[in-house]
């Protein structure tokens, strides 16, 4: 038998969307995918948490998770058996930059998905009995990261590596102190302040045929009024501390691994230096288990499952973030030998490298956004961060045509050597191992 030819893969673009403008001024982005039947809404509604009061932090969180929890119309009970009834899921949060509202619904009961969404967003009524709920749930899920090395550490990091003055610095979710603070009154506040259609967008992604989409949306979301809605101020960069480049260890004793975070401010989606360099040299730095940090940590030394570096865009501003977990009597080296190779890969990457790294992210695009959902996700994030709707192509097109020279001079401009470095451990063992291995003094915090 002849072997088969492999072809070279052919020309991919994101797929396109349609978009309209409701009467009410919310943006609609369309997306048309032939055969996938559950679709995918999502409504993206720009809010800023710098807005949030000090005192009552986390409430844009909390009025996020209570708008599914009874509105104008149905009470808690009837909207969960709606949903239930109708085979959908329905979820809602928030992000630097804005909250989320996410739905996945069959084909057939988008009205419905339609109408619900509407109420969750323009007349949720925050009953007393759960809002009491709620507030006593994240104050629960708080015990809980406090337990968890990786959510601690991400904690300390934010803490660090943002001035304390600014939002970025201080959970997403609020802490005990200004979550138990929150009243129902603050919530219903907040929802009328921060959340209406104008500047919105709502997306959806999936199988369109035969669906009167435009008229089912003009009668429900096209609807929505939020008369108090006061659109947010532009979103600006979170402010780097001045004492950020550190070394910060949380003491929990007796702990057999140390989780390790190494960070530093990094671009947006935005900078005018161009998107593409950036999720090639995570990939080449900390993508995959042949990437730098893996061949030596994991494969040579054997002193991780995987240590992982990715850049993290806000919708303004961001950060390139290194995290793993490693055995606690290697502590010492393995911080050594992952600050020497973020920092030695200021010198440069190889050819290989950069073929590697450019086929991985343009090649696995297909697969990434193979789902509506992903589709819709994607979209939404362009809706929030500002940019254009063909920016994913295009952005694929300048990863293909990225040369060394492009990648080098993007991880330069990060990786300045000015790092963040977290270590939740036994701090006993941590501290004394990392002496003459890190640089500048090492700060123990409690757990």
């Amino acid at each position: 038998m002849t072997r088969p030819v492999v072809a070279p893969p052919a020309p991919w673009s994101f797929p396109a969307a349609t978009e309209h403008v409701l009467p009410n001024g919310l943006r609609v982005l369309l997306h048309d995918l032939p055969g996938q039947y559950v679709l995918s809404m999502r409504a993206v509604v720009p809010t800023s948490l710098a807005t949030e009061d000090r005192e009552v932090e986390g409430v844009s969180s909390m009025m996020a998770r209570l708008l599914d929890e009874g509105t104008q119309e149905h009470d808690p009970e009837e909207f969960a058996e709606l949903l239930e009834r109708h085979g959908m899921a329905i979820g809602a949060g928030v992000s630097d930059g804005g909250l989320l509202v996410d739905v996945d619904v069959p084909q057939s009961h988008l009205g419905t998905a339609a109408h619900l969404v509407t109420a969750a967003l323009a007349t949720p009524v925050f009953p007393e009995d759960e809002v009491r709920r709620i507030l006593r749930s994240r104050l629960a899920e708080i015990e809980q990261e406090r337990a968890s090395a990786a959510h601690r550490a991400a904690r300390e990091v934010a803490r660090t590596l943002w001035a304390d003055t600014d939002r970025a610095s201080r959970p997403t979710a609020g802490t005990v102190e200004t979550v138990s603070a929150i009243t129902r009154d603050h919530l219903v506040e907040r929802h009328a302040r921060t959340v209406g259609p104008r500047g919105a967008t709502l997306v959806l992604a999936g199988d369109l045929t035969g669906l009167p989409v435009l008229d089912l949306l003009t009668d429900s979301l096209g609807a929505w009024e939020a008369p108090d809605h006061v659109p947010p101020p532009a979103a600006l960069a979170p402010v780097p501390a001045a004492d950020r480049a550190r070394v910060v260890v949380v003491d929990r004793p007796g702990a057999v691994q140390t989780e390790i975070v190494v960070a530093c401010p990094g671009p947006d989606r935005s900078t005018p230096h161009g998107w593409a360099p950036h999720p090639v040299a995570s990939f080449v730095v900390g993508g995959s288990p042949g990437a730098r940090l893996d061949a030596v940590l994991r494969e040579e030394k054997g002193y991780t499952y995987g240590v992982r570096a990715a850049f993290r865009p806000r919708v303004a501003g961001g950060s390139f973030v290194t995290s793993g977990s490693v055995r606690s009597e290697v502590t010492g080296e393995a911080v050594e030998i992952l600050l020497g190779i973020l920092d030695g890969a200021r010198d440069g990457f190889t050819a290989t490298e950069l073929r590697t790294g450019v086929d991985f992210v343009g090649k696995t695009a297909p697969g990434r956004y193979a789902t509506a959902d992903a589709v819709a996700d994607e979209t939404a994030a362009l809706a929030l961060e500002g940019l254009p709707l063909d920016f994913t192509t295009r952005n694929l097109a300048a990863v293909a045509a990225l040369t060394l020279e492009d990648l080098d001079a993007a991880y330069r401009r990060t990786a300045t050597g000015e790092w963040t470095v977290v270590l939740v451990g036994d701090a006993a063992s941590v501290v004394p191992a990392l002496e003459g291995r890190v640089p500048g003094p090492v700060t123990t915090v409690g757990r």
